[in-house]
C-alpha cells in the first residue's frame, strides 16, 4: 500500500515507518494539516492516516475540504486520542471511513488499512480517465489523444489529471494553483505558462479543441463547449 500519514507526533510517525516499511508499504508524511491536504489532493494514495489535533489545520477540516472542495474519495482513517462518542460521530460526519483511537496495535491498524484499500478498489475500479479521444492512464501516467502519445511535463500532467477528473465542470485558477503548489503559489502567473504548454500538447495538433478558458473563472476540459473561449 501507498500511505499518507498526516501526523505531527514524531515518535508515532517513526513507529509507523518502522512497522509499515518493513512490511513492504510506502509512506509519505505530512506534519501539519495544510501540507497533508496538499499531498492528499496532488498525489495518489491507497489510504490516508489522519490525526485530529494538527498544526495549521485540524483533521476534521482537512477531511471536509478533501471531500467537499476536492471531491476526493481516497479512504481516510482517523487515528486520534479523542475517544468520546461525539468526537467519533464528528469524524465520520466530516468524511472519515474508519476511526481508531490511541493507543492502538499496529497489526490492527494494518488490517483496517487493507480493508479500506480493498473496499475502495471495488468502489473505484477505473484505472484511466477519458474525455473525448483524450485518455490518461492512471497507472502508467501516460496520456494519449487519438492514439498519439502526449509528452507532458509533470506539472502539465497534474493539471491534466485535475481537469479530466472534473470534466466537464470548470476548475478555478485557485484550485489548479492549489493542486500544483498548495497554499504557497509562486509569484507571477506561472499557472498560465503551464496551461499554455498543456494546451500545445493536448490541442495543438488536433482540429477539435478540448481545453477551454473561462474568463475570470478558470478552465475546463470538455469535448463539447458552447461558452468558452480559446485564449490563454
Amino acid at each position: 500500500m501507498r500511505l499518507l500519514v498526516i501526523e505531527d507526533n514524531r515518535q508515532l510517525v517513526a513507529n509507523l515507518f518502522d512497522y509499515f516499511e518493513s512490511r513492504g508499504h510506502v509512506l509519505d508524511v505530512a506534519p501539519d494539516g495544510i501540507t497533508g491536504l496538499h499531498l492528499a489532493t496532488t498525489q495518489t494514495y491507497d489510504v490516508v492516516i489522519l490525526d485530529w489535533m494538527l498544526p495549521r489545520m485540524e483533521g476534521p477540516e482537512v477531511l471536509r475540504r478533501l471531500r467537499s472542495d476536492h471531491a476526493s474519495e481516497v479512504p481516510v482513517i482517523m487515528l486520534t486520542a479523542r475517544d468520546d462518542l461525539p468526537d467519533k460521530i464528528a469524524g465520520f460526519r466530516a468524511g472519515a471511513d474508519d476511526y481508531l483511537t490511541k493507543p492502538f496495535a499496529l497489526p490492527e491498524l494494518e488490517v483496517r488499512l487493507d480493508a479500506l484499500r480493498v473496499r475502495a478498489q471495488g468502489r473505484n475500479p477505473r484505472k484511466r480517465l477519458q474525455v473525448g479521444d483524450l485518455v490518461l492512464d492512471l497507472a502508467t501516467l501516460e496520456a494519449q489523444r487519438a492514439g498519439q502519445t502526449l509528452h507532458l511535463y509533470p506539472a502539465c500532467r497534474k493539471l491534466l489529471e485535475v481537469l479530466m477528473r472534473a470534466s466537464p465542470a470548470a476548475v478555478t485558477r485557485q484550485q489548479l494553483e492549489f493542486a500544483l503548489w498548495g497554499d504557497e503559489p509562486p509569484d507571477g502567473d506561472l499557472l498560465r505558462s503551464h496551461v499554455y504548454e498543456l494546451r500545445r500538447s493536448v490541442d495543438g495538433p488536433f482540429a477539435r479543441k478540448l481545453l477551454h478558458t473561462l474568463p475570470r473563472v478558470g478552465y475546463r476540459l470538455a469535448a463539447q463547449d458552447a461558452e468558452a473561449t480559446d485564449g490563454g
